[in-house]
């Protein structure tokens, strides 16, 4: 009887970071509903698979080229499927923390819960330092990351600046994220930001098909370890987006209904992926090798500039997602995290841009640098660590009882689903983290060899006379 009451427990509807603004009818009330408070499902799928495939689109010809076609084609499907596992086991967990919580009569309207303090809820400090600490370190290099991709993608368009100077610029640009609360507030940069890469990836696609293969265009990959566990780790990258899971859960006004939302963005997300990376790979074969950015191959035309500029616009969205929860982490360090000044939050949170922006211009190794955070970063923040937290949080018969989340009948059980962690554990944890962290090493400090830290212009082509 205790169990069917537990059960029937879930996370309501709140309010998260803005004021109630009651039930005004008026043309500005409705106009901010419709473009600037979003919290539905889906929002919540708009923002899932906005978030998971941005820049990454260009650089996965590249990670092709180091796999081979199947190899590529395999570990999107591979990682797709055990992303949308472990996004999962994190709705389960923040589901579970929050339903606590709730009994206790917290009340959460103005705090963002956040994948560290599920962690702290549900196992104690260790864990949540351990959260923190994969987390943060994750967020502030994917920002990192956005911040590249804009240098390199605008200098497809206006090489009259290096790539460094582009990096200067738009870190003064992405700075303005600061002023957006929380992914409540992302609902028309969610759906505009999908619309830009469904229309960048179909780009990819037909130019490559169109322009056709390269003369004495070769497929030798895979050749070396190296560069195969490379590739592998960028894809693992690609579907090790939902480091923020546990934010957009609480965006929504039902969170408890978030369960298949990653799922489904990842199987729209592949509709993108695939289609793309292999059309390109087809195209232009081993070019690829010295070309991370799909774009610099495609000869420059209007579609093309269109394209950079949706990325452009895209990879600003998704900095700010990436960005956001240390926001939030900063506030609460600074304890202004409950403040109702916008203006005075976003103030204290300008000093978090300064060192991604710095360590943009340090490491400016587009498509090396997704392998190396894959493999070190990822593979905990977002496989190892929610996989084994999950197994510890339900590891008592009682816990597992009152479980507000049973596990998928399918699975056959606790049995099932714990089998399912230990896989993804040992997987993640040898070939992520094991052979992919060694791959990703060697290739990025070869990159940091060749071209030097604080380069001008990674992978430029010599400006003629």
């Amino acid at each position: 009887m205790a169990a069917e009451k537990v059960e029937t427990v879930v996370a309501g509807n709140y309010v998260e970071m803005e004021p109630e603004e009651g039930n005004s009818k008026s043309t500005k009330s409705k106009l901010s509903n419709l473009f600037w408070h979003g919290g539905s499902v889906y929002d919540a799928w708009f923002s899932c698979a906005s978030n998971q495939v941005a820049q990454v689109l260009l650089t996965l010809p590249y990670s092709f080229s180091q796999l081979g076609m199947l190899s590529g084609i395999l570990f999107q499907l591979f990682y797709g499927l055990m992303g949308s596992w472990t996004a999962y086991l994190i709705s389960v967990l923040y589901v579970e923390y929050r339903t606590r919580k709730e009994r206790e009569k917290v009340d959460f309207r103005n705090h963002v819960i956040q994948w560290f303090e599920v962690l702290d809820g549900l196992l104690g400090k260790h864990w949540r330092n351990l959260g923190l600490l994969f987390n943060c370190t994750f967020l502030l290099f994917g920002s990192v990351i956005q911040l590249i991709a804009c240098a390199s993608n605008i200098y497809y368009i206006n090489d009259n600046l290096d790539k460094r100077t582009w990096t200067y610029i738009f870190g003064a640009c992405c700075a303005t994220t600061v002023f957006i609360p929380s992914f409540h507030n992302y609902r028309i940069w969610s759906f505009l930001g999908l619309v830009m890469t469904t229309y960048t990836a179909w780009y990819l696609t037909i130019a490559s098909l169109i322009h056709g293969q390269t003369e004495g265009v070769k497929h030798s990959g895979p050749t070396t370890m190296v560069l195969y566990f490379t590739g592998a780790t960028n894809i693992l990258y690609t579907f090790g987006g939902h480091a923020v899971t546990v934010e957009i859960m609480h965006a929504m006004w039902k969170p408890q209904k978030f369960k298949l939302i990653y799922l489904i963005a990842t199987l729209y997300v592949l509709t993108l992926t695939l289609p793309s990376a292999s059309a390109v790979y087809w195209a232009f074969g081993d070019l690829l090798l010295t070309h991370a950015n799909a774009l610099s191959l495609l000869p420059r035309t209007r579609f093309r500039d269109t394209a950079v500029v949706l990325m452009l616009i895209h990879q600003f969205i998704t900095f700010g997602f990436a960005c956001t929860p240390l926001y939030f982490v900063w506030e609460k360090l600074l304890r202004v995290h409950n403040t109702k000044s916008m203006f005075k939050r976003a103030m204290t949170r300008l000093p978090v841009v300064i060192p991604i922006w710095f360590l943009a211009i340090i490491f400016p190794f587009f498509g090396p640098i997704n392998s190396t955070v894959g493999s070190l970063l990822v593979s905990f923040t977002v496989y190892i660590i929610p996989a084994m937290a999950h197994m510890v949080t339900f590891a008592s018969p009682s816990a597992r009882e009152n479980a507000v989340e049973r596990p998928p009948s399918f699975l056959g059980g606790w049995a099932g689903l714990f089998s399912v962690n230990i896989f993804v554990v040992g997987w993640v944890l040898v070939v992520g983290f094991g052979f992919g962290g060694w791959a990703s090493m060697l290739n990025f400090v070869r990159q940091i060899n060749t071209f030097g830290l604080f380069t001008k212009c990674y992978q430029c082509p010599p400006h003629k006379a």
